[in-house]
């Protein structure tokens, strides 16, 4: 699969690290017991189709990009800096 990097042009995807779709997830606290750590760590949705992701471009510019792409056939249908993403999760 091919990402096309706003900064730097179509690179492989082997250069990006995935975070995960772009909703980010409330870190439990310390003491907040097994099943909501169990929930946090393990427990996540895997849709088929549709989909926007956080990935960072690690072996490249160091951007994060917001990319939506069709899980099932892997087109990628847009890519965006995260800086420049209005309502966007913000990776840290």
């Amino acid at each position: 699969m091919r990402i096309t990097c706003p900064l730097c042009g179509s690179r492989d995807s082997r250069e990006f690290s995935i975070k995960g779709h772009e909703i980010a997830l409330s870190r439990p606290a310390p003491d907040a017991g097994t099943a909501a750590w169990h929930a946090y760590l393990h427990l996540r949705e895997n849709p088929a189709g549709m989909t926007a992701e956080l990935w960072y471009h690690g072996a490249g510019c160091g951007a994060w990009l917001r990319v939506v792409r069709n899980t099932v056939t892997h087109e990628v249908l847009k890519i965006e800096l995260v800086r420049d993403v209005t309502g966007a999760a913000h990776a840290d």
